[in-house]
């Protein structure tokens, strides 16, 4: 399921402390794990300082990173470049496996976590910060050991070729999306961004075709506001999907020699049940939300504007597609089911080995298929726990979500009870009440009273219990 990103941004006052109590309760309720145990500790200290480092090197090409800024756990960098008529992509992807010995502290405790767990105001992470915001970060102007993947696509985008191996990378440049986005719209000179935006838009259009489709959910920042907060909905960039786009190609590439080899772990998801897809439907016409039955879901979806409270609205609605979403293990023998139907094609989590556990063991059997070697039997006996223990960290990481954002809706609307807000009607149940999206600020909460799906209407605030972490709204 696509995650809502959600941020803090505020300073050191009552009111910020506060906020960042009540996220701290939270994580103590759903009992996340704070810091890690001294064995692991000290095992990360010295794996730090020896790593075990591959002979390929490849330091010469000028890598570059593209992340939110002030992010540290730098899982991936990238360098493309023309190749005749086509593209040569080249993905590094952080070498967890250089750190992190088998059935060590390290290991196991990552087997206990299974990805990185993200707060408004901090992160629970699946490594020891002196991995994975340090050794293995693909920091700038610092020599790594990575995973190589090497992509080559012909003119249209497609792609016709795929090597992984072990290398040392040095990443040149370290970029966030506000500035690449602007550098490519003022026609920068550096290649390496042009080509990022030309495969890109050619790799979304091949998206397109294939009945693939992205979810862009918004992300919801809380910010201080002459004392008070409020909730507002960041704008997404088209860099953000041209990024996206090289991580899901490195993704679909890694499921291909995986099933090829008959051994691996993938991240599949069902196609909706038609009933699911007619609801939406209804949903969406509810909205004001055009959606003729020639025109496929991913072209729907590809139209709108998250910020925009109705579309934000559908967006949310459309995640019940992809529910069902898992990973499948396999060894020997081809999964029944191999596809995620968002995708539209097979597909693995491969590129955040830092952030999420099942992505060291895709790249462990991606290396052994490329190199033409067994998979190592410590990846083999792993695989038929993983989508376990992958599913038990989905769980946390979105109650941990829900569970924020319902602090920072209450948090933003506790001064406002009893006042009055433009809504829409976007979720209707059968004995009476629903919820509405309001248009400002980016609120999505309770309502009682019974309306049709879409109605747009003024609503009052009848509670917001920062305690209960509840907020309602009844009608005027």
């Amino acid at each position: 399921m696509p995650r809502r990103h959600l941020s803090l941004r505020a300073g050191d006052d009552p009111a910020a402390r506060d906020l960042r109590a009540g996220f701290a309760r939270i994580r103590s309720e759903l009992e996340l794990p704070e810091e890690f145990p001294a064995e692991v500790t000290a095992e990360a200290q010295q794996a730090a300082k020896n790593p075990r480092l591959p002979a390929y090197d490849m330091t010469d090409l000028p890598f570059l990173t593209i992340d939110p800024p002030g992010s540290t756990d730098l899982d991936q960098a990238m360098h493309i470049e023309r190749r005749g008529r086509g593209y040569r992509v080249r993905y590094a992807i952080a070498d967890v496996g250089a750190f992190v010995a088998p059935g060590g502290a390290i290991d196991r405790e990552a087997h206990l976590r299974g990805e990185t767990l993200y707060s408004p105001d901090t992160r629970t992470p699946l490594h020891p910060p002196v991995i994975s915001e340090g050794a293995a970060s693909l920091l700038a102007d610092q020599t790594r050991p990575a995973v190589l993947w090497v992509l080559d696509l012909d003119s249209d985008g497609e792609e016709t070729g795929v090597e992984v191996r072990r290398a040392m990378v040095r990443s040149r440049n370290r970029f966030d999306y506000a500035e690449v986005q602007g550098l490519v719209d003022s026609g920068t000179d550096d290649e390496r961004l042009q080509l990022l935006a030309e495969v890109g838009k050619l790799r979304k259009t091949i998206e397109a075709e294939r009945g693939g489709a992205s979810l862009p959910i918004p992300e919801q920042e809380i910010e201080e506001d002459g004392g008070a907060f409020r909730l507002t909905y960041r704008v997404t960039r088209p860099v953000e999907s041209w990024n996206e786009q090289i991580s899901l190609l490195t993704g679909m590439a890694a499921a291909d020699l995986m099933l090829h080899a008959e051994i691996g772990v993938l991240r599949t998801l069902p196609e909706a049940p038609a009933d699911a897809v007619r609801l939406l439907r209804r949903s969406a016409h509810a909205l004001g939300i055009e959606w003729s039955h020639p025109t496929s879901y991913a072209e729907v979806i590809s139209s709108l504007d998250p910020t925009n409270p109705r579309h934000a609205a559908f967006l949310e609605d459309a995640t019940s597609l992809l529910r069902g979403a898992g990973y499948t293990a396999f060894d020997g023998e081809l999964p029944d089911r191999a596809t995620h139907a968002a995708v539209a094609a097979e597909y693995a989590h491969a590129t955040a080995p830092l952030r999420r556990l099942v992505d060291r063991y895709v790249s462990e059997v991606c290396l052994s298929v490329c190199a033409g070697e067994d998979v190592p039997g410590w990846v083999r006996s792993a695989l038929p726990a993983l989508p376990a223990e992958m599913e038990e960290s989905d769980r946390r990481a979105r109650a941990l979500e829900r569970e924020c954002l319902a602090l920072m809706e209450a948090v933003v609307l506790r001064d406002a009870v009893g006042q009055e807000f433009d809504a829409v009607v976007v979720d209707v149940r059968d004995d009476g009440g629903g919820t509405v999206q309001l248009a400002e600020p980016a609120v999505r909460a309770a309502f009682d009273g019974k309306l049709p799906l879409g109605e747009r209407l003024r609503v009052r605030l009848s509670e917001a219990d920062v305690e209960k972490r509840s907020v309602r709204f009844s009608p005027v």
